[in-house]
């Protein structure tokens, strides 16, 4: 008996700390009828940031980019090349990505958007818990994929820096991204 209750706790910590960091991310749209081409470069414009407070931005952006450009690079999945203007998260511009990816000869553009935390009273202070989120659209201005990944769900990251919360959080939706796109197959030859 004794034996069995230590195995139960075992077996239910491990569950626990394991399938906690699936709890932040999340899929909000997929379009199944669409095939993605080999991806050889990812076009991503920089992350709409929530609150819009200019001392953020910069320090967002570099987060971001550095996150994504390692996750990709650990994929071999090609290159990635940086927009540098933010594109509205609600309302995208079709033509806008189109035009984008045949300049930069890219398969794929990423929309992203960083949301903050406000925690306190006060006008200015935040938690260092984010929301990252962002759409796919592929070369032909189709909507393909949207996930998001929330590090206080996922990872309730209690300490530690927002830049660090940036970058578990873009790994964490680019991680959900690729899962979905395998797991639906939406690839036609190599992940994202």
């Amino acid at each position: 008996m004794k034996k069995v209750l230590i195995l139960i706790g075992i077996s239910s910590f491990f569950i626990c700390t394991v399938g906690c960091a699936a709890w932040g991310d999340s899929l909000g749209y997929l379009n199944k009828n669409i095939k993605i081409k080999k991806v050889k470069k990812v076009v991503y414009f920089n992350p709409l940031v929530v609150p819009e407070i200019p001392e953020i931005y910069a320090p967002t952006y570099h987060a971001f980019y550095s996150a994504a450009s390692d996750f990709l690079k650990d994929k071999n999945s090609g290159k990635i090349v940086r927009v540098d203007c933010a594109m509205s998260y609600d309302n995208i511009d079709t033509e806008y990505i189109k035009e984008i990816c045949l300049n930069n000869n890219a398969e794929v553009a990423l929309i992203p958007k960083v949301k903050y935390f406000k925690v306190g009273f006060g006008r200015y202070v935040f938690s260092n818990q984010v929301l990252v989120s962002a759409k796919l659209y592929d070369a032909e201005g189709n909507f393909i994929i949207e996930t998001s990944y929330d590090t206080y769900k996922g990872n309730a990251r209690l300490l530690g820096n927002a830049e660090n919360s940036v970058k578990i959080g873009t790994i964490g939706m680019l991680k959900k991204m690729n899962k979905e796109i395998r797991r639906h197959k939406l690839n036609s030859e190599e992940k994202l």
